[in-house]
């Protein structure tokens, strides 16, 4: 592996991640409850990772279904996703 490699392999996780963040911003921005931003995350992190790295990079089927989730995760914050998925929102009663 050499240094171009090494570098694909960083960027490419951390522009997913980044773009996630961004589009669900934009999720959030129009209306949908803060506590469903990381089923969205989650969602955006599977579709990227079997686009990104089944489709384009030629891993296997659960390769990327495990990216792809690693990937969102990393997008919403395990710990945070959890809190937001089980607290109620005023605004959701």
């Amino acid at each position: 592996m050499d240094e171009r490699d090494l570098v694909l392999y960083l960027l490419t996780p951390v522009a997913q991640v980044a773009l996630i963040i961004g589009i669900a911003e934009i999720v959030k921005k129009l209306g949908l409850p803060t506590r469903y931003i990381p089923l969205v995350d989650l969602g955006l992190g599977l579709i990227s990772g079997i686009c990104v790295y089944v489709l384009s990079k030629g891993y296997d089927w659960v390769s990327g279904v495990m990216i792809g989730i690693a990937i969102g995760l990393s997008a919403c914050g395990l710990f945070s996703g959890i809190k937001n998925l089980t607290e109620r929102e005023i605004d959701d009663e």
